[in-house]
């Protein structure tokens, strides 16, 4: 979950190196370090613990120069996060530098090889152990040490390297983690995520799974781990730079909450008919027939994305009557899933490289089953794996926190929902209409929920005293109570616990005092299900304050009922049942935002957390 940067050219490569590892501190920022080549060949590393601030200070001190680098952010996997475990790392005679994001998982076998033959180390990390290798291994290439190398590792790695020997040369690898190769005038990039090239080129190779990279000023050379030639599509990436900056807000975490209209809309955009409600969804590349043909659906994913299938799985079951089946890409192919021909897996991530998440793919497809991907990155590796896609359009997402990946996701799921209930010959035209408009009127809706921004920061005083937090919701709401809880434990430290609010008489209703704030999730339609609902809901308000509890009610506009029975109402438009989440999720956002905030605590790089999660 480290983040990796290389530039090669006619540029001084320390600012450009630093300015990528700045976009990438999101995935890691426990210490950073970055090393160069000068023009008489010598080796310059500098490194320093906690976060760039910090790198940079050693460089204001300590300058180095060159025009071919590499540089790395860390999130501490092996050993602690110290200076002397910060990487680049070196081998032995210091003539090899390699930074690293992954995992090897045969480190110890292979540090105790190299300790017979006299090899010392000095730090506590796996990575060093790859430095080792590939300057024993070196005989006059560069690439064919690494080649060798790699065959002796075991794990996941995504690796730059470079070395005093073989001046204007940069080697990259990839088996598992992401990396990306931008193409230049005359100069070349490495990194592990778009957002750090970007400002430079958008035009991106994105490496497959096996394959070695050489970056020189004459070009890129593309060949996999036995040396023969590799062929990838280059990736013209429309995001506009601007887009990965703050753009004036004081976090990426709160600048991403307020481009989730947008997101919303831009997830929209060509895949429906207002006039006939017809959802166009060719890119999952699966035909009508066969998608008509599913008996079983089963969706996979990780944390918030995980949040986000099981609400997709209420949208499916009501509008495509499948059965859905829900699980966490860390257990699902532990369990020894049961697949079959007619069984459909769709998998969520926001990123496209969540290790758990590619390993249930893998195995899906190890099975014969059928797969599509959610996801927001082109040209990740989960996007290519699948058998077909459905991209989310929320741009680049900065912050740890996932906010806007998440409400395009659940956008998506609804579009999913939607086809399926099409092809199914569930959905006629009349109710696809009704559907779509309600649809295409959410980015306004929640543009109207972000204008209320400032009852959540009028609200977080009060809160941000409590050390737990319980939220409710039935239903489809049970979901964003889960994501509202995460959402609040992930940025401010504080306990955060999602309940479905049927359940609190099984225990919960134990745990409620007067220091305990209540969050629940009231909204509803005019549906008669919803309307029960919600009538159920109001019982666990009344239940939270017989003992005393705080309650903060999320509501629709027009309910005065819950007015007089909670201290404080958050509310949002009326929308349909089914897309009330997408409209939830965003006060729930914002008051974690403001609590956190109010705390002092770092919102956009929270504690022990990396954004993309490429290791197991």
């Amino acid at each position: 979950m480290c983040g990796i940067v290389g530039y090669i050219g006619r540029r001084k490569a320390v600012p450009i190196l630093l300015d990528g590892l700045k976009r990438l501190e999101y995935r890691g920022y426990d210490s950073a370090g970055l090393a160069v080549v000068d023009g008489a060949g010598r080796l310059q590393i500098r490194r320093a613990k906690g976060k760039l601030h910090n790198l940079e200070e050693v460089l204001r001190v300590e300058p180095a120069e060159g025009l071919f680098g590499i540089g790395h952010t860390r999130w501490a996997t092996h050993g602690r996060p110290t200076e002397e475990n910060a990487h680049p790392h070196r081998g032995a005679r210091g003539d090899v530098v390699v930074v690293h994001n992954g995992i090897i998982e045969n480190y110890l076998e292979l540090r105790q090889q190299l300790e017979a033959e006299g090899h010392r180390f000095l730090s506590e990390t796996d990575t060093e152990v790859i430095a080792h290798l590939i300057e024993r291994n070196y005989d006059g290439s560069l690439e064919e040490a690494v080649r060798r190398t790699v065959r002796r590792l075991r794990g996941v790695f995504a690796l730059g390297v470079i070395s005093r020997h073989e001046p204007q040369k940069i080697v990259a690898v990839r088996s598992g983690p992401p990396a990306v190769i931008g193409l230049g005038d005359g100069e070349y990039f490495l990194a592990s995520d778009v957002p750090a090239i970007l400002a430079h080129t958008r035009d991106m190779i994105f490496l497959g799974d096996g394959d070695i990279a050489v970056l020189t000023p004459e070009g890129v050379t593309l060949t996999d781990f036995d040396g023969a030639p590799v062929k990838r599509e280059v990736s013209h990436i429309l995001w506009d730079p601007i887009m990965a900056e703050k753009g004036g807000y004081k976090h990426f975490m709160l600048k991403e909450i307020f481009e989730q209209p947008r997101a919303v809309r831009d997830t929209l955009i060509g895949r429906l008919s207002q006039e006939s409600g017809r959802i166009y969804l060719g890119e999952i590349d699966i035909s009508r027939e066969e998608l008509a043909s599913f008996e079983h659906i089963k969706i996979v994913a990780c944390g918030t994305s995980w949040h986000a299938a099981l609400a997709g799985k209420f949208m499916i079951e009501q509008l495509a009557r499948v059965p859905v089946e829900v699980d966490y890409s860390s257990e699902f192919r532990y369990r020894n899933p049961i697949l079959g021909p007619k069984d459909l897996t769709v998998l969520i991530s926001q990123s496209g490289e969540t290790a758990d998440t590619l390993a249930a793919l893998r195995e899906v497809k190890r099975r014969g089953g059928r797969t599509i991907a959610i996801c927001n990155v082109v040209g990740s590796m989960l996007a290519r794996e699948a058998d077909g896609t459905l991209m989310t359009h929320a741009g680049p997402e900065i912050g740890v926190a996932s906010t806007k990946a998440f409400t395009a996701q659940l956008t998506a799921l609804f579009l999913l929902a939607m086809r399926l209930g099409q092809v199914r010959g569930l959905l006629d035209e009349a109710h696809s209409r009704r559907l779509v408009d309600e649809l295409l009127h959410i980015p306004a809706k929640l543009e109207a929920v972000l204008s209320n921004d400032a009852q959540y920061e009028e609200l977080a005083p009060r809160l941000a005293r409590a050390r737990d937090f319980l939220f409710l919701g039935r239903g489809i709401h049970y979901p964003i109570a889960l994501e509202g809880a995460l959402k609040l434990k992930e940025i401010s430290y504080i306990h955060a616990e999602g309940y479905p609010a049927g359940e609190m008489k099984h225990g919960p209703n134990a745990l409620i005092d007067e220091n305990l704030p209540v969050v629940v999730l009231a909204t509803h339609d005019a549906s008669q299900e919803s309307l029960l609902r919600y009538e159920k809901t109001l019982s666990n308000i009344q239940e939270v304050k017989a003992r005393g509890g705080l309650v903060v009610a999320l509501a629709v506009e027009g309910d005065e009922e819950i007015a007089e029975q909670a201290p404080h109402v958050i509310y949002i438009p009326p929308a349909h049942e089914l897309l009330l989440p997408i409209l939830e999720i965003v006060p729930l956002q914002l008051l974690a935002y403001h609590i956190a905030v109010r705390l002092g605590c770092d919102v956009d790089q929270p504690r022990n957390l990396a954004k993309s999660v490429t290791v197991e």
